[in-house]
């Protein structure tokens, strides 16, 4: 299936949805898909385009958005990546549909998104830091974290104590 059919068939199936292909800057087919709509665009990519894979979620911080990125693959037919992306202007409280249920693999890359970014993920089935831990200050890839080295001091309150602490 060429890129130009996988557009088609995205926009036969959501004529009311205001998908953009991004010709600049990229290397892949990639496909902008509106934040409220990712979770049925997935599915539809998944159950009836055969993109069956998802090898990767990221997110960058732009000045005015975060962007969340996934990287799509059909290992039935083969072929290049799919890269979706979905814009989050909202940088005080950046949140987007969890695509874990639709690809189980994504468990993990979503809360390293969220535990470095501070981007959320709503319905994701276990939500919570998996790097840092719980009341460490900020997100450490947001370009508005405060890059310094802590003293043991200052992080040392932050961190759970194990249980014969």
């Amino acid at each position: 299936m060429t890129n130009e059919e996988i557009l088609s068939k995205l926009k036969e199936a959501f004529p009311d949805v205001a998908i953009q292909v991004q010709t600049e800057e990229t290397k892949d087919f990639t496909l902008i898909v509106p934040a409220e709509r990712l979770v049925e665009v997935a599915t539809h990519l998944r159950d009836h385009l055969g993109f069956d894979y998802l090898s990767d979620v990221t997110s960058v911080d732009y000045p005015d958005r975060f962007e969340v990125v996934y990287h799509l693959f059909s290992m039935k037919r083969g072929g290049g990546v799919l890269t979706l992306k979905v814009h989050l202007p909202d940088k005080e409280h950046p949140e987007v549909d969890s695509v874990t249920p639709i690809w189980p693999g994504a468990n993990y890359q979503e809360r390293e998104v969220y535990d470095l970014m501070g981007i959320s993920f709503r319905n994701h089935p276990d939500l919570r830091r998996i790097m840092l831990w719980d009341g460490f200050p900020g997100h450490p890839l947001r370009k508005d974290f405060e890059n310094r080295l802590y003293t043991y001091k200052e992080l040392e309150p932050t961190r759970p104590k194990p249980p014969n602490w």
